[in-house]
């Protein structure tokens, strides 16, 4: 980018002493400067260094780097602060810090999703592409060269550098955690496979987590309803067991507070039960109410459905505290996020306490932005009729968002990391935005 100097260098002329001054201009026997001279000297020296310690600070929000993509083209961000954006046959990669480009690279064939994980970008070639069958392409964060390929699908485990390749099991709903034919681990280096377990008929697939700092471990829910937990890195049954009769579907079962939890129906109605993952064994069972779903509340495990949200202690099953208005709820980094609606996306009530439920932040007519940003959130409002698009930072004990500034019309479809914003604008472009937190 070109950039305008707008002031020019000092210029100094030497007139020497041609020019008809007195000699003691020279070498004067006693000052020559009037009395009222040297506090006013003072004077304006301390205001120019109360003006430079007074100087306006940057601006809250600003633009750093605008790239001219395809409102279809897909864009994500990474845990180090690194932005991937692919357009039409080309693949780029951008330092978040200072907007600078890392590596660009063509690709083989255009994809709907950007997966990261192991150090790789895992690009998943969509059925029926022009490319032919299905590939995942396993591709390196660091210089974008193509290190492995397979025909399988491919997924990162939280806690664990092992990837885990799987045929999906397809349904109305689109591919989910079932999986069929057989699960193998990855050396995310190479592609090669370090072992497999057969899968005979159809399962869910999982990660939960090991003892202490041991890890993720691998858990498979057979459609026969027999349970196997294996080991990541050798691929070993550790456990096996049978679990209660139930839906098994993308958000059941889960893992919250180091237990799986299990929504089941039983005579008696719908219960929560919770299994050891080390063991399989029960640890405890209670009413579900009328709970569709199952997620994390900080140390807690949260109940949501229709009659509210219910905290429960994961260790014992007991009730921490209840919400009726409330109807979801999604943790942020550590960050507790309630909702008035199901789908928990453009309704927040607000930032909760987790260990009490307690409301620490009004968010009540925002947005929340998707992804991460450290120990607050960025969120984004509209006002005057869509004309107006403003964003703002909300942290836990800010009884509301902290305005930062104003989006221009039309902009949509942010994610957010700590002290940076992308989000795509009208025409499609892709524009990152540089932000400070605090004021």
């Amino acid at each position: 980018m070109a950039a305008e100097m707008v002031d020019g260098p000092t210029v100094f002329i030497d007139l020497g002493m041609e020019r008809g001054e007195p000699d003691e201009y020279v070498r004067p026997s006693h000052s020559t400067l009037p009395r009222w001279v040297p506090p006013a000297l003072v004077a304006a020296i301390v205001l120019l260094v109360a003006g430079a310690s007074a100087a306006a600070p940057p601006p809250a929000l600003s633009e750093m780097l605008r790239l001219s993509v395809s409102p279809a083209d897909p864009y994500t961000i990474t845990g180090d602060g690194t932005l991937l954006v692919q357009t039409l046959g080309t693949l780029a990669s951008f330092d978040l810090d200072d907007a600078g480009l890392h590596w660009q690279t063509g690709t083989e064939a255009p994809t709907y999703r950007l997966a990261t994980g192991a150090g790789l970008l895992l690009l998943r070639s969509p059925t029926g592409s022009l490319s032919g069958d299905p590939v995942t392409r396993a591709i390196s964060l660091g210089d974008g060269t193509v290190k492995w390929r397979r025909s399988d699908s491919v997924m990162t485990v939280a806690g664990s550098p092992i990837l885990l390749a799987y045929t999906p099991v397809r349904s109305y709903s689109g591919t989910g955690r079932r999986v069929q034919r057989s699960v193998d681990a990855l050396d995310p280096a190479t592609g090669a496979t370090l072992w497999s377990v057969p899968v005979p008929s159809t399962a869910v697939l999982l990660g939960v987590p090991g003892p202490g700092d041991d890890g993720a471990r691998m858990l498979l829910v057979h459609d026969n309803r027999t349970v196997a937990v294996h080991d990541l890195l050798t691929g070993k049954r550790l456990a096996e067991g049978a679990l209660p009769a139930a839906d098994y579907g993308p958000d059941n079962p889960v893992v919250s507070g180091g237990l799986i939890l299990l929504r089941h129906p039983t005579p008696a109605g719908r219960v929560v039960s919770a299994f050891d993952p080390l063991t399989l064994q029960q640890r405890w069972t209670r009413p579900a109410g009328f709970a569709f779903g199952i997620t994390s509340c900080g140390v807690l495990a949260c109940l949501t459905g229709p009659d509210g949200v219910r905290a429960i202690d994961p260790a014992d099953g007991s009730q921490r505290w209840f919400h009726p208005e409330w109807r979801s709820v999604q943790e942020r980094d550590g960050v507790v996020i309630a909702f008035g609606t199901p789908a928990g996306e453009n309704d927040p009530v607000g930032i909760a306490d987790p260990g009490t439920g307690a409301l620490l932040s009004d968010l009540r007519g925002w947005r929340v932005v998707s992804g991460r940003a450290g120990d607050h959130l960025l969120v984004t409002r509209t006002s005057d009729a869509g004309r107006r698009t403003m964003v703002a930072v909300a942290a836990p004990g800010d009884a509301q968002p902290r305005l930062l500034g104003d989006l221009p019309t039309g902009t949509g479809d942010c994610q957010s990391v700590p002290d940076r914003l992308v989000c795509r604008a009208t025409s499609g472009d892709l524009v990152v935005w540089r932000y400070r937190p605090k004021g």
